[in-house]
């Protein structure tokens, strides 16, 4: 039995032989589609080079790609990732496909590893966008001069009208810098006796008023010394973090803080000599500042704190040694250049007190010992260049005015 041809009409399911009418069109007519000639011309790309396609010679360009989790799994449909292929794209279809990735879907919710609306992202072209602030160096500027002028008053009041209460702001001060050192040292996990430090660093302050150099060292350790048993009633686990972040915060805060109170307690002059060691740190801060917005170009540690610059310090030394010797000549009758040796001093040591401070909060991971000040920050952030500088100016002024007795 012979095979049926599928592909033969009736004639050839019968047997016969004969002419068949080709269904096709004469050679004389015109050809079709799949005679002409497949290289392109000039009329099927455009003058740039690249292929403009129809809507009806791209039909999957209508297409929308599937999406997961419209019905299939990822695994189902692994192409979802893939952008569409754009009709009318050139030699930079790999590079607008890039771009379409990167732009979210619209319903597509924000996730938290996911750049949101409103944010620009860091590129080599273009750096990431930043919120603006109120002043060039960062800082609230009418809020920092209100709340400055709120503290000198706090301060100077008390000094030259009644100078033994000018021990009450000294342990205020204190206390409150060692609870903002406390609550920042928590960051890293170490856990210190509030109570013991508090009481202790009171107690450093009024035993050095009262009983001069020997005694802040004594309340140093007895400090120290009760903080440590009173930590070790809540067991041996973690003792030396926590004993060692506590010794810290009682040599930084009460102990240094302890030479004002050496300071105010000095007999006839105290007032005068906190004045100029608060006015030599004043003009180091605002000559650092004024410099270092305006010429600042070589950071001076980049690592610690990249706002400040080698101008700056220059402004601050200058600043600071001009306005000092002009202090120490009126108030006391030094040398000119004694009280410019005094002002250097003093400046230097708030820079390093400041950096000091700035580390510290680096390697917390804290911006602010707190926001108590608005334009400041915490008391600490305005603490820590008066801390380094109260004791250089306590030597320095031993030597330079000795005490009226």
């Amino acid at each position: 039995m012979s095979h049926l041809d599928p592909y033969g009409g009736a004639e050839a399911r019968s047997g016969r032989k004969g002419p068949v009418s080709l269904p096709w069109p004469e050679p004389e007519l015109e050809p079709g589609p799949w005679e002409r000639d497949p290289r392109p011309t000039a009329e099927t790309y455009g003058v740039n080079g690249r292929r403009d396609l129809d809507q009806e010679e791209a039909p999957t360009a209508q297409f929308t790609p599937v999406r997961v989790g419209a019905g299939l799994d990822h695994e189902e449909a692994p192409t979802a990732q893939i952008p569409p292929v754009r009709a009318g794209a050139g030699p930079d279809h790999e590079e607008a496909s890039v771009r379409a990735g990167d732009e979210p879907e619209p319903d597509e919710r924000p996730t938290p590893g996911k750049r949101h609306r409103g944010r620009r992202r860091a590129g080599a072209g273009r750096p990431a966008s930043q919120q603006k602030s109120s002043g060039r160096a960062g800082r609230n500027l009418p809020a920092a001069i209100s709340v400055g002028v709120c503290l000198g008053a706090a301060v100077l009041l008390p000094l030259f009208l009644y100078t033994p209460a000018f021990l009450l702001v000294l342990a205020a001060a204190f206390g409150i810098g060692i609870w903002e050192m406390s609550r920042a040292v928590r960051r890293s996990g170490a856990q210190v006796p509030l109570v013991p430090l508090i009481a202790g660093g009171v107690l450093t302050v009024t035993m050095a008023w009262f009983a001069g150099p020997d005694a802040l060292l004594l309340g140093l350790l007895v400090t120290v010394g009760g903080t440590l048993v009173w930590r070790l009633g809540d067991g041996i686990a973690n003792f030396r973090r926590d004993a060692t972040a506590a010794t810290l915060i009682a040599v930084y805060v009460p102990f240094l803080g302890g030479f004002a109170a050496l300071l105010a307690s000095s007999p006839g002059d105290g007032d005068l000599r906190v004045l100029v060691t608060l006015a030599a740190v004043v003009l180091s801060d605002t000559g650092g500042y004024a410099a270092g917005a305006n010429f600042g170009k070589h950071p001076m540690a980049p690592a610690i704190s990249p706002k400040k610059s080698w101008e700056g310090f220059a402004g601050s030394v200058g600043a600071a040694a001009l306005g000092s010797a002009l202090l120490l000549w009126l108030l006391f009758d030094v040398a000119p250049w004694w009280g410019a040796v005094f002002g250097l001093a003093i400046a230097v040591a708030a820079v390093l007190g400041d950096l000091a401070e700035s580390m510290i909060k680096r390697d917390l991971g804290v911006k602010d010992m707190s926001n108590l000040l608005p334009g400041h920050g915490g008391l600490m952030d305005r603490l820590d260049s008066i801390l380094f500088a109260v004791p250089t100016a306590y030597l320095l002024l031993v030597v330079f005015v000795p005490a009226v007795n």
